[in-house]
């Protein structure tokens, strides 16, 4: 399968079509929206990320695939995935590489060009499509086999906006397809307390109830295969070691 431009569209039926081609023909929808919206005081989430990923030189280094991603779809069979929220790429070249097709969006082109980067000099260009998409207001069109969220987290959200994100996302499984959340729950002892203003990203972090609301998903068409704390440990700055918990919630979709 090769993916030409995907379109990245706000419409509730865009985000219905099937998944024989999740790669429509079709440019990305550029939307202003966003600016005007969150107001002039808070930057949108392009400028942001941009900014972000610009100012940070650990970014330049390809991260490690998602340790949650890898334990629960290393053996679903590969489909079509969406990745939201992709940053430099690292989820989406192992599910390429696992045998994936991939789309994979983020609102910063400077992540993005670092991700197209690594994934063409892996060979898999033609199983990855990148593009830039703010997910508040554009949406990719089609329905996936898998679509991932990991860490979709954003200190220039507005109230309510990932939830309706994610919410957005259930309607981009296909049916007996499956939706991975993955989300910070608590942090290390040395790291600031959330949400913190003097820090670059001073999140709020949901709490797993939450997560589970935003999913909005109706008994009789879903089911849990996961909704827990996972434990991992972390190291800090001076080598202490502490551990800290993620929330995985992976459902699969019935119909």
């Amino acid at each position: 399968m090769t993916f030409t431009e995907q379109q990245c569209d706000g419409s509730v039926t865009a985000a219905r079509e099937s998944r024989s081609n999740p790669a429509q023909s079709a440019p990305i929808q550029k939307a202003s929206e966003p600016a005007k919206r969150r107001g002039a005081d808070m930057p949108s989430a392009p400028t942001f990320w941009n900014d972000f990923y610009a100012n940070n030189t650990w970014s330049h280094e390809h991260g490690t695939v998602g340790r949650h991603l890898v334990t629960e779809v290393a053996h679903l069979n590969p489909g079509a995935a969406l990745d939201l929220g992709c940053g430099e790429g690292s989820d989406a070249i192992w599910l390429a590489q696992q045998g994936w097709h991939v789309l994979a969006v983020d609102a910063a082109e400077t992540a993005l060009d670092r991700a197209r980067e690594h994934a063409a000099a892996l060979g898999l260009d033609q199983s990855i499509q990148f593009a830039q998409c703010d997910l508040a207001v554009d949406f990719p069109r089609g329905q996936y086999d898998l679509v991932s969220a990991q860490y979709l987290h954003s200190p220039v959200a507005q109230p309510g906006e990932r939830e309706r994100i994610l919410h957005r996302a259930t309607q981009a499984v296909a049916p007996n397809g499956h939706l991975l959340v993955v989300s910070h729950w608590t942090v290390p002892s040395w790291h600031p307390k959330m949400p913190n203003a003097s820090q670059a990203a001073h999140l709020t972090l949901p709490s797993p109830q939450e997560n589970r609301a935003a999913l909005q998903l109706a008994d009789d068409q879903w089911e849990i295969l996961r909704d827990e704390l996972a434990d991992f440990e972390q190291i800090g700055p001076e080598g202490q070691r502490e551990i800290r918990q993620d929330h995985v919630l992976h459902v699969r979709r019935l119909s």
